[in-house]
């Protein structure tokens, strides 16, 4: 396959499940932004000022990059789960399977379902806060790739959990008893430093963590104890063991081939 047919191959599948979810925009892009200004005038309007501070900044703020982040790694793992498992419950993937196609293009065209949605997403989110708190963003490129690679990440995670999927049910299993965990576990709503060593310690086990610190840092500026360097290096290490972990599966056929 010539490369000029690759990006045709590419183009057609990130295009399809671009469509796929802007068909129901309504439903796949506005609930989480209203659900994330609850959550930010509940938490941020009305609790925060009995906090005060949180990390150096009124609770608002420090928030702020870890709602947003909480929103996109959700969104982006729960676009292409679904999406992937539709396609194995309709039959469809069967279709592409015996296509011409390398295993890595199909996965990527998945994966940009859910990198556009999620991003879509954050835009509208970092949009709608400036209605309850004016900011600057310090450092553009580093909130953008921070932003990118959660997405890619949990893409990935979506994307594998579609793979092992037998029933509509096994879609929802992993997000309700790890993703949600990890999330509000994942410095969201507290500082990790203020966390006993041995759960601070166990924190950083967490990819969450790492995202939800390097898009604080993208936005604010602030430092952490979580260098910026060290953020990049565990979210690219989470990205290449799913990315292989994906294609693997996909090479083997898992749950798919019968």
């Amino acid at each position: 396959m010539s490369l000029v047919e690759q990006w045709y191959v590419l183009f057609t599948l990130s295009i399809r499940e671009v469509k796929r979810f802007m068909r129901i925009w309504v439903q796949t892009l506005v609930p989480p932004v209203i659900s994330i200004m609850l959550y930010f005038l509940i938490f941020g309007a009305f609790i925060g000022p009995r906090i005060g501070e949180m990390g150096g900044r009124n609770y608002m703020e420090f928030i702020l990059p870890g709602l947003v982040m909480m929103s996109v790694i959700n969104n982006a793992y729960s676009n292409v789960a679904s999406s992937f498992y539709t396609n194995k419950f309709q039959r469809s993937i069967e279709c592409m399977l015996i296509a011409p196609i390398p295993n890595y293009l199909l996965l990527t065209g998945f994966v940009f379902g859910g990198v556009t949605r999620s991003l879509l997403t954050g835009l509208l989110l970092m949009t709608a806060t400036f209605f309850f708190i004016k900011f600057e963003i310090t450092h553009l490129l580093v909130t953008l790739a921070v932003i990118f690679l959660a997405s890619v990440v949990f893409s990935l995670g979506g994307f594998i959990n579609g793979m092992m999927a037998d029933k509509f049910d096994d879609v929802t299993i992993v997000p309700t008893f790890i993703l949600t965990p990890l999330t509000y576990l994942g410095g969201v709503f507290y500082d990790v430093e203020l966390l006993s060593d041995f759960w601070r310690n166990l924190s950083y086990l967490n990819p969450i963590v790492y995202m939800v610190s390097g898009f604080r840092y993208g936005i604010f500026g602030d430092s952490s104890d979580i260098q910026i360097a060290h953020v990049f290096v565990m979210l690219s290490v989470f990205t290449l063991l799913l990315w292989g972990v994906s294609i693997y599966l996909l090479r083997k056929g898992f749950r798919i081939k019968y």
